[in-house]
């Protein structure tokens, strides 16, 4: 198949299943907390037909295939029983919570099948990988596989602590010192403060060195790491932008072109490793990238859906601990208006953002 049609599909596969696993997080609670689900749709309307119903909720199957919607009972109306506006705040608050929790853990599962595949990696080593010709690192001798021991002066136990001391020291030269198979060597490299487009101030990818994981269950604990780690990076992401520590380009938002874009790239890098690994003789290390990319994407719609800003999950969570500090109902007229106000101001930013990502989206070159 081409890889541009199965760039495609994956593409609306994954798009459609990361929002369709979100609105099930959501349906499966609202069920435990008794909350009443009208409507559980796969695809968005216009309707195509009624699959079944069960417990009360219909299920159905629509026309649009990019994900699937609950229709909750009451959800802005507190005096309808059994709604969702009608629930207590404990009871709103795990549904509302669900959606993301899905996400999360959808990352979390994918993780684990990347470490199958990759091997579990040592977070606290930092290993070089590629190393792009004519850079900084090419000239001072590093090569991939080598292990960062030391930057500085200062022990490198993370990839996050070896960024930072590189970006602190643009246009200076810094000792490091490596491990080269059984020898530690110290070599001096000056990180460029203006690198070329799709290369870093050293012309490296750096990762973490693995291991084959003895069995599915190693990988599992991991996994949560590595899920917390990436919301960390993801979270903090603004004050790294604010300290330099990262390159504004390395921060620009993909948008739906972007992303497209992406896994068209990443498909067909994994696609065309494998056929070369596959071939006699061939070193070549099957790539990943596809997975990576859909971890991104999961942790990306969980995270900013728990941000507290008009419209999403997360204002909602916070207006529900509002309600119970305060230890009264928010009047529902009010949830509304500004629900609707910050709904019509969300969807002319998207508008915006996805209109300029069309005419120009941003470029992201795989290692």
């Amino acid at each position: 198949m081409n890889t541009t049609v199965l760039g495609g599909i994956i593409f609306i596969i994954v798009f459609g299943g990361i929002i369709l696993l979100h609105e099930f997080g959501h349906f499966i609670v609202a069920k435990l907390m008794h909350i009443k689900v009208e409507e559980f749709g796969i695809g968005f309307p216009p309707r195509i037909f009624k699959l079944f119903t069960w417990r009360g909720t219909d299920f159905t199957l629509n026309w649009i295939p990019l994900g699937g919607f609950n229709k909750l009972a009451g959800e802005n109306d507190p005096d309808q029983p059994g709604g969702l506006a009608a629930a207590s705040p404990l009871r709103r608050i795990p549904v509302l919570l669900a959606g993301a929790a899905m996400n999360l853990l959808t990352a979390v599962v994918v993780y684990t099948f990347l470490f199958l595949q990759m091997g579990l990696p040592d977070t606290h080593a930092v290993q070089i990988g590629n190393v792009s010709p004519d850079s900084p690192a090419a000239l001072a001798g590093l090569k991939s596989g080598d292990i960062i021991v030391t930057a500085n002066g200062q022990p490198v136990d993370s990839t996050n602590k070896f960024i930072s001391i590189t970006y602190s020291s643009l246009g200076k030269s810094f000792p490091l010192v490596i491990q080269r198979a059984s020898q530690e060597l110290t070599i001096d490299i000056t990180p460029r403060a203006h690198p070329p487009t799709g290369q870093g101030p050293m012309g490296v990818s750096i990762g973490n060195p693995v291991r084959r994981p003895s069995s599915w269950f190693e990988t599992v604990p991991i996994s949560f790491k590595a899920v917390g780690s990436d919301i960390d990076q993801l979270l903090t992401l603004p004050g790294r932008l604010i300290a330099g520590t990262v390159p504004a380009q390395d921060a620009q938002i993909a948008g739906p072109r972007s992303i497209w874009n992406l896994f068209q790239q990443s498909v067909s890098r994994d696609v065309t490793s494998r056929a070369q690994s596959g071939s006699a003789g061939s070193t070549t290390v099957p790539t990943n990238y596809t997975l990576l990319v859909i971890i991104s994407l999961c942790l990306t719609v969980g995270v900013v859906n728990l941000l507290p800003i008009p419209a999403l999950d997360g204002w909602h969570i916070f207006m529900s601990l509002v309600e119970l500090v305060i230890h009264r109902r928010i009047p529902a007229k009010y949830q509304a208006a500004i629900n609707g106000i910050g709904f019509i101001v969300l969807v002319t930013l998207l508008g915006f953002f996805y209109i300029k990502d069309f005419i120009n989206p941003v470029t992201i070159n795989l290692p």
